[in-house]
Order: structure tokens, then C-alpha cells, then sequence
């Protein structure tokens, strides 16, 4: 099963062994990753029947998959590395449109942008570092012009709220998903998609009555079920971060190509992008009722 995260969706990040990931992980007792007996990624180790290594190298001769050349392989610090740098940007850009005054006729141009850019460098094979930070820099004006906007026509402080808000979700679900509270597995991953898809859909849905019958839609936006949606929402985007912290995991524990540090990066951070707007609406949300 593919990851529903569109940036993992390509080769190398699946689940087919009832868990999120590469393949299964190796069980406490059994044989040491790394080994031929212990990693079906190994030299000369005999094929998994139920999980491949699309980072293997092939061997020209034979076919046998090739351990991963040591020091071409993506580590931890890798990850940090970049997602610093592309959270980083996207401060950086935000920090620009709101000290600027950024109209929001040019925040919906960068978000266009943004969005175009992201999905370009979801459906390739390989990262492009320089469009995933000119993603990051595109999305962090947008988010910075429209944080100034809600922060000073709809609620003061509301920025710096969801600011906050994001930050807790993201060490809340790390920890909980280091200490194995939340177990990332293949009905995990699949509840995860059947409950974005439906969100989706109410939203486009929502979107769609507010254009043609104009004021707020089915309500989704305010009051209590604009309360209920915010909250559903940033669960969402919570448990997305569950399932990029698995990829990365995996990603490290099976040797990826050290480039594709800027997909998780990438990943991460489209991830974190949609808890901070689902946290600023709803906060702008809770604010308005007061």
C-alpha cells in the first residue's frame, strides 16, 4: 500500500507488511539489520518474497541487490538538516509579508505558486532541492501575509497562538510516537486516508456553496461546526506527522539514498504547513466567539 502522503507516495517509501515503512522491522531477538540474514537489502541475502529495497543497487552481473555505499545514505542529521533549512525559509518569507504588509492579492499569487511547485516535486522521482525551498520561501510569504491579515482585522495574537499550537502538536505526536502510544500500521495508515478524503470533500464542498450562495457555506467556518472542522483538522495533520516521523525512521533504518533527507524535509514540512492553518482558523475561530 502506498503512503498517503504524496510526497511518499513514490518508490521506496510503501506498506506491505501490516506496518508503515520500507518493510517490517526486524523483531527483538532476530537477526541484526545490517546483517544478509537480518536485512533482505544486504549483498547476497535471498529475496524477501514480501518486501523489496528499491534503494538497493543492482548488481550489473547477477542482479543481487548491493548494500548501500556507506556514506551515500540518508541519516537523521540529514533530516534535520534540511527540514531546518526549509522551515527556515518558510519563517523567513513569512517574516518578509508580514513586516512588508503584504496584500492578499499577492498572498494568493504566492500560494498558487507554492502549490504548483509542491506539486511538481511530489510526482518526481527525485528531489530538486532549489524547488523545495523555492516552495518553502513562496508558502512562508503566503503564510506570513495572511497571518498578518487575520492577526490584524480578525484576532489579535491568533499568529502567534497557532504558532504555539503547531509547535505543541508537533512535540505531542513525538513523543507519543517514539514511546509506540501511537503504533503507525496499515489500518492506521488506511483510517488516516479514508478520514482526509472525507475531509476533503466537505471542504471543496463548503467552498463550492460559499462562492455560488455566498456567505458561509455550510458552515463549516464558524461557530460550532467551525469549531468541530478546525479541531478534525489539526488531528489530521497530527497524524500525518505520525506517518512522516515512520517514513523517516524507515528511511534511515534501511539505508535511502541520502537525498531524499529533502523529501522528508519536504514531507515535514507541507505537513507542518497544514497543522499552522488549521491552528490559525481555528483559533480566529474561538476568538470571534468570544
Amino acid at each position: 500500500m502506498r503512503s498517503s502522503n504524496p510526497v511518499f507516495s513514490r518508490r521506496g517509501f510503501s506498506r506491505d507488511n501490516g506496518t508503515a515503512g520500507f518493510t517490517a522491522a526486524p523483531q527483538a531477538g532476530g537477526p541484526a539489520v545490517g546483517t544478509a540474514q537480518g536485512n533482505p537489502y544486504a549483498q547476497g541475502a535471498p529475496a524477501n518474497p514480501y518486501a523489496t529495497n528499491p534503494y538497493a543497487q543492482q548488481d550489473t552481473q547477477y542482479g543481487a541487490p548491493q548494500a548501500p555505499v556507506r556514506g551515500n545514505v540518508m541519516t537523521m542529521d540529514d533530516v534535520v538538516a534540511r527540514t531546518g533549512m526549509t522551515l527556515g525559509l518558510v519563517i523567513a518569507g513569512a517574516t518578509v509579508a508580514w513586516v512588508m504588509d503584504l496584500g492578499m492579492g499577492l498572498a494568493i499569487g504566492a500560494a498558487l505558486v507554492a502549490m504548483v511547485l509542491g506539486l511538481v516535486q511530489s510526482f518526481k522521482r527525485k528531489p530538486v532541492p532549489a524547488m523545495i525551498l523555492a516552495y518553502a520561501a513562496f508558502e512562508g510569504v503566503f503564510l506570513g501575509a495572511l497571518s498578518n491579515y487575520v492577526n490584524t482585522y480578525v484576532a489579535e495574537g491568533a499568529a502567534m497562538q497557532a504558532v504555539l499550537g503547531t509547535m505543541a502538536v508537533f512535540v505531542t505526536m513525538l513523543v507519543l510516537y517514539k514511546t509506540r502510544i501511537i503504533r503507525v500500521t496499515q489500518r492506521f495508515t488506511r483510517y488516516l486516508m479514508i478520514a482526509t478524503i472525507s475531509f476533503l470533500v466537505l471542504t471543496s464542498v463548503n467552498l463550492l456553496f460559499m462562492v455560488f450562495g455566498g456567505g458561509d457555506g455550510l458552515g463549516f467556518r464558524s461557530g460550532g461546526m467551525g469549531i468541530l472542522f478546525g479541531v478534525v483538522g489539526v488531528l489530521l495533520g497530527a497524524f500525518f506527522l505520525a506517518l512522516d516521523f515512520k517514513q523517516v525512521e524507515d528511511g534511515v533504518a534501511y539505508g535511502a539514498p541520502r537525498e531524499e533527507s529533502w523529501m522528508a524535509a519536504f514531507g515535514l514540512t507541507m505537513t507542518l504547513v497544514w497543522i499552522y492553518l488549521e491552528m490559525l482558523r481555528l483559533v480566529s475561530i474561538l476568538s470571534g466567539d468570544d
